[in-house]
């Protein structure tokens, strides 16, 4: 079986988020099973081709609305994986990955050449997945091509893995002919509302869509949860499936992290203690192994729950806790949380920055992990903490629901704490059951740590349930 993914971005070679840690480590795992999966990303201007010796391999033009653009292919090996890259100085020689002023043209481009390169390459996929509304284009480009009785796409299948749907790709109208070179008989399937709307027409056109979690692909069903698509999700519900994400175990593991200060497994566990006192060194905060500590390492958004946590952190801190924050994001939380360290500079710290290296520092340090967010289609940041043997107390939606077990200190069964509605009270109320495991129940906090990092987080079983999607669909 041959698959070919189409992402806006993968680790290594460019990350800005969740879908860059998936991409870079799904088709690894597919190829793991026999599956020759390969990856086809931009080639951004940032991305260190000498690093990953990327190379040349050839050119084609690519149609477009009015234009014929150049397209240069480049390509890699790493880790067993095939890479290959579209080049053009225009639409990828930028200072950020998304954001741009002609996003709807750049990743149309980009969609379309992903498919037209096949034939160069010499490679024909029997499945496109393609991620999120930058690249579900492809899939309208791939059906375009079908109807055009091109033989050698015909057979070709294709399935659209929604990341966050919260970003939908929404474009004015105008677009359709001049700039995405499609006709009239595309206009319905790309409309939604009063704009076209690229991520409804992948959905509308794919043979399969997936969420990232199974919890997340029932709530999309549900207009709180959908950012307007539902009518059309409940409409196409027969194709949607839920598979939750795993992480790269030779990337997040406490036993091999450089970037921590001592090394540790579930054996040496006491080595985490170090990492604690470490950090509480460096960030000049009373260095004390009995003082629980609280991590966090996020977007500072609404959707990621940080209102929840300006609303109570003085409760928190009062509990007797620290508390270290590391992300960017609305300015608006980023002063807020400047403000609450200088108003508790003895027991708070917020870390204004994007750090890998900060961010293991904190995998590795903390006690607890919050995740309170007010959507998470699936998230990795709890999965890392558990890797690393910090417990995540969570708001108990999407894939935070099906990967974090609550705790239950009578059977010892569980790796964490959670709480049912989005409300800082609630939240302060899981942190409280936490902090009494962790003063009071010190055997059972052991056995908790434990848990966390006994949990399967592999993509071995991710990726078998990709695999057994792609068979259903040929």
């Amino acid at each position: 079986m041959k698959v070919l993914f189409v992402a806006a971005e993968s680790a290594p070679f460019i990350k800005t988020g969740g879908l860059g840690d998936v991409i870079g480590s799904l088709p690894k795992a597919l190829k793991n099973k026999g599956i020759d999966a390969r990856v086809v990303l931009p080639l951004y201007s940032k991305i260190d081709k000498k690093k990953y010796n990327i190379k040349f391999v050839k050119y084609i033009y690519v149609s477009l609305g009015w234009k014929n653009i150049y397209c240069g292919i480049f390509k890699t090996e790493y880790k067993g994986v095939k890479y290959y890259f579209i080049d053009n100085e225009q639409y990828f020689n930028r200072n950020s990955v998304y954001g741009q002023f002609d996003d709807a043209e750049r990743f149309a481009f980009f969609s379309k050449a992903s498919i037209m390169i096949m034939p160069h390459i010499e490679f024909k996929a029997d499945i496109i997945n393609v991620n999120d509304w930058h690249t579900a284009m492809s899939i309208i480009y791939l059906d375009k091509l079908k109807k055009d009785n091109d033989s050698y796409y015909i057979d070709m299948k294709s399935v659209l893995s929604i990341h966050n749907i919260e970003f939908q790709g929404k474009y004015d109208k105008y677009l359709l002919g001049d700039v995405f070179g499609l006709g009239n008989e595309y206009l319905n399937v790309l409309t939604f509302g009063d704009c076209l709307n690229l991520m409804k027409g992948g959905i509308q056109l794919a043979d399969r869509v997936n969420t990232v979690s199974e919890t997340y692909s029932k709530e999309i069903l549900n207009s709180f949860f959908s950012f307007g698509l539902d009518p059309i999700l409940n409409i196409e519900n027969h194709k949607i499936r839920g598979i939750v994400n795993g992480i790269d175990y030779e990337i997040f593991d406490p036993e091999e992290d450089q970037s921590i200060y001592k090394r540790y497994n579930k054996k040496s566990i006491n080595d985490k203690y170090k990492n604690k006192l470490a950090l509480q060194k460096e960030l000049c905060l009373e260095e004390n192994i009995e003082i629980p500590l609280i991590g966090m390492v996020t977007r500072l958004t609404d959707q990621k729950g940080i209102g929840l946590i300006t609303e109570v952190a003085e409760q928190i801190l009062n509990m007797g806790t620290q508390l270290v924050i590391l992300g960017t994001g609305d300015p608006k939380y980023e002063e807020q949380l400047r403000h609450m360290e200088n108003m508790r500079h003895d027991r708070m710290r917020s870390i204004i920055m994007f750090s890998n290296q900060m961010s293991s520092k904190i995998y590795a340090a903390a006690d607890l992990y919050i995740m309170p967010s007010k959507s998470e289609p699936c998230g990795l940041s709890q999965l890392i903490a558990m890797r690393y043997g910090t417990i995540p107390v969570v708001h108990r939606v999407g894939g935070l629901r099906d990967t974090v077990e609550p705790f239950n200190i009578e059977n010892g069964t569980g790796c964490g704490f959670t709480f049912e509605s989005f409300n800082a009270y609630d939240m302060l109320d899981a942190i409280k059951r936490a902090l009494d495991v962790f003063y009071y129940e010190k055997k059972a906090w052991k056995l908790l740590i434990n848990n966390a990092m006994s949990y399967n987080s592999k993509w071995e079983k991710s990726a078998k349930k990709y695999i057994e999607m792609y068979k259903e669909i040929l």
